[in-house]
């Protein structure tokens, strides 16, 4: 048997599955994956909880305005991912591509406000590596806030002080100049990490639409439809998940 009858002999293999056996082994893989998703940001979450905890000095970063905006583009894709799988489902395969390539252009949109929030962090000090606590730009009490041991400092003349310290005798500032600024590298490896599995997510898509185009999809057999659909919706779950814990906790 040669090459070109292999293969054509496995596409009719793959053609005769049962639909919802191929459904099931998409989902279970699927989820396992996600599983693995899961554990990586669970480390890291946790890791960020035990550094906050333990650090002398903490600084609380204003969350980036594009980062508000990324999230209402990816709670806009899950929905259009969405609607491809059902009208896929209901029989109108025409208009799974479109709602596809409307999925990835509002992918496309949450990744550029990403690195749209990356910038407005730089511009106030805050980096990826090498960050210092007494980096960070901008206005204090506004876009940025300094905690020793959990207690936020006051900013008088470009001093920092404990609140008790009403008679100005302690500034702090030499004590934090060699201290990192941990918050802003954790902002960065959440956000990046996320985005990275965003990549995957978007060559995802625009394979499906693809597929979809060339009316390979039914509503017999979706199951590679519904494993992207499901892979989408996580990391849109995740990312709300991920912006809260830095509102609430950072």
């Amino acid at each position: 048997m040669n090459a070109t009858s292999y293969d054509l002999s496995a596409a009719k293999a793959d053609r005769d599955v049962d639909p919802t056996v191929k459904v099931k082994v998409r989902k279970n893989l699927t989820y396992l994956l996600l599983f693995a998703i899961v554990m990586a940001f669970s480390g890291l979450l946790s890791a960020y909880l035990v550094s906050k905890g333990s650090v002398d000095f903490w600084v609380s970063i204003r969350i980036p305005t594009a980062f508000y905006w990324s999230t209402a583009f990816i709670l806009l894709s899950s929905v259009t991912v969405q609607l491809a799988l059902v009208v896929t489902r209901q029989g109108r395969t025409r208009l799974a591509a479109p709602l596809l390539v409307a999925s990835l252009a509002l992918g496309l949109a949450f990744a550029f406000s990403q690195f749209k929030g990356w910038k407005e962090l730089r511009d106030l000090g805050n980096i990826l590596s090498f960050s210092k606590v007494l980096q960070s730009n901008g206005v204090y009490g506004q876009d940025y806030t300094i905690a020793r041991k959990g207690i936020t400092l006051e900013l008088v003349n470009g001093q920092y002080f404990m609140p008790d310290d009403t008679g100005r005798s302690k500034p702090l500032n030499d004590e934090m100049a060699d201290q990192s600024n941990a918050a802003s590298q954790y902002i960065y490896v959440l956000t990046g990490l996320h985005l990275a599995h965003l990549v995957f997510g978007l060559l995802s898509l625009a394979f499906m639409a693809v597929v979809a185009a060339m009316g390979r999809y039914s509503p017999e057999d979706n199951a590679g439809l519904l494993s992207g659909a499901i892979y989408w919706h996580f990391l849109g779950g995740l990312w709300v998940i991920l912006l809260s814990f830095l509102i609430l906790v950072h």
